[in-house]
């Protein structure tokens, strides 16, 4: 059975997470703290980051976006639209997604990494930029959530929940209707939401 490394509050790894459970695929999810740089991720993944997906071949595959094109072929292609343009309004959707978890963990890393005293004020303020112009562009982009779920979904799913779980007086939901929506319907789509979004 393929092996997942991953952490509870890492959005990346809970869309992985998701969309494996969503797709039925059977997967042993282990913890690991990154920070501790621990023997057996930096053996699969030279950067020590997760997810990393070990594959039952001995085949290690690392960053989110290649673990979810492996879920999608080991599905049978049940992951992301087969039509094209579709396909590629999914894929932007989850492009959009990672990057705007990529601004938000820049700003955990930089207040956690650094001491007070030393911590960048206007590198936050440019990631906090960057994160607004991301949840803006999402609200106006975001397609109904109708039939299928994809890629894209859980991406922009495991997004939003990382945003309440580290930027709670954030309020990303105020002015943004569509977002608001999207999470709920996403909720009534898929069940095991709560138990796989971002966590503590």
């Amino acid at each position: 059975m393929p092996k997942l490394l991953y952490s509870p509050a890492s959005p990346y790894s809970a869309k992985v997470r998701m969309a494996a459970r969503h797709l039925g695929l059977p997967l042993e999810a282990e913890t690991v703290a990154t920070s501790e740089e621990p023997e057996k991720l930096i053996r699969a993944n030279p950067l020590g980051k997760i997810p990393t997906l070990l594959l039952d071949d001995g085949t290690a595959l690392f960053d989110s976006r290649a673990i979810m094109g492996e879920l999608d072929r080991m599905s049978g292609n049940g992951l992301y639209p087969r039509n094209k343009d579709k396909r590629r309004q999914a894929e932007r959707l989850e492009a959009a997604a990672d990057g705007l978890c990529d601004a938000l963990l820049a700003q955990v890393y930089e207040r956690r990494m650094r001491p007070e005293e030393k911590v960048h004020t206007p590198w936050l303020d440019y990631q906090a930029r960057k994160a607004e112009r991301a949840f803006d562009w999402l609200e106006n982009d975001v397609p109904a959530l109708r039939g299928k779920l994809h890629g894209g979904h859980f991406a922009l799913a495991a997004a939003l929940g990382y945003a309440d779980l580290r930027f709670g007086d954030l309020n990303w939901r105020r002015g943004r209707p569509r977002l608001r929506r999207f999470l709920k319907r996403f909720g009534e789509s898929f069940a095991d939401h709560e138990a796989l979004m971002p966590q503590p």
